[in-house]
């Protein structure tokens, strides 16, 4: 008898634990790169000369150039220095998370400055007629926070809604958080209402790196939860809830609000590739991808560009696909 019941206490172990595996397994692999794959916070384009470019954090907003979406080559910085206003923020006027997007015959980057643990800091805007490196005109400041305020004017993402023009951002400090901008400067119009899309139920409150994509009739943000930047110890995972409103309110596949803790898990840890987020949609030929950084646990924990196909389900979901074997044009 002590046998039977041992050996049902082990089944009933392995069947508890074959669900997860069997959840990681499924996540498919990011699309094979060559050349500088290290980035963090990545944000990419396709660009109106056919070439496709990555800006990241690093460096002055880290450049990378591709032609075929595979192999990447460096391509110096967005900027060749610093603007001065960044050094309000932090003494090394250090950028973080750009977002690129193309409107109005411009490419448009948008970005923050700030320092590791604080609020006090800023999100900016730069335009280029191309979108190449060294190609940018800073126009300072689009929003900022301060100590006293509940959130933090980091990680930005842009999208346009019926004629209107949003702005996602946020990192701890209650979650993130959105304002409409002024589609003419690219800033942010004064005394806009600062929307709440998503928070966890606890204090650090650990949701930042938004990004918001309408797909059908609804609008989807995704977010980064729990730690970056910590190599093979990072926990970051990306989750998913959408809404009607680009200013929400925005839930999950079972009705529960991201405000309150809710957000279906998209993507995780799965063999080499830890703590996947800072995340961005992009769209070419026709087809969704996102991009995102992770760490690589073969190689000591080196943040590098993932990219998937974004797919979507019958009832309107992202899903994680496969990358297609073959080379892109």
């Amino acid at each position: 008898m002590k046998r039977l019941r041992l050996a049902a206490i082990l089944a009933a172990a392995l069947l508890a634990f074959l669900p997860s595996t069997a959840q990681a397994a499924d996540y498919p692999d990011p699309l094979p790169l060559t050349g500088q794959q290290i980035i963090h916070d990545p944000t990419v384009h396709r660009l109106d000369n056919g070439l496709y470019v990555a800006y990241s954090t690093g460096g002055v907003i880290g450049a990378r150039l591709s032609k075929d979406l595979r192999h990447w080559d460096d391509a110096g910085n967005a900027f060749d220095q610093p603007p001065s206003w960044w050094y309000e923020y932090n003494s090394t006027g250090d950028p973080w998370a750009p977002d690129l997007s193309y409107r109005d015959g411009r490419y448009w980057l948008y970005y923050a400055v700030s320092s590791w643990g604080t609020n006090h800091s800023a999100i900016g805007v730069a335009t280029s007629p191309t979108g190449m490196p060294g190609t940018w005109t800073d126009h300072g400041k689009v929003f900022t926070s301060e100590t006293t305020d509940a959130w933090n004017a980091i990680d930005p993402a842009v999208i346009p809604a019926n004629g209107r023009l949003w702005m996602a951002f946020g990192s701890y400090w209650t979650g993130i958080r959105m304002v409409e901008l002024d589609a003419t400067t690219g800033k942010a119009i004064p005394g806009a209402t600062v929307h709440h899309l998503a928070t966890r139920p606890d204090a650090p409150y650990a949701v930042e790196g938004a990004y918001v994509v309408k797909h059908g009739q609804y609008y989807y943000l995704f977010a980064s939860y729990d730690a970056c930047c910590a190599g093979v110890n990072s926990t970051y995972k990306i989750r998913v809830g959408r809404s009607t409103s680009v200013t929400g309110p925005y839930t999950d596949s079972t009705g529960t609000p991201l405000l309150n803790g809710g957000g279906d898990l998209f993507l995780a840890s799965h063999g080499r590739y830890i703590g996947p987020g800072g995340e961005s949609v992009f769209r070419d030929q026709g087809e969704d991808w996102i991009a995102y950084h992770y760490y690589d646990g073969d190689d000591n924990g080196t943040p590098k560009l993932g990219m998937n196909p974004l797919g979507w389900t019958r009832d309107g979901w992202p899903t994680l696909e496969q990358p297609s074997p073959t080379a892109r044009p």
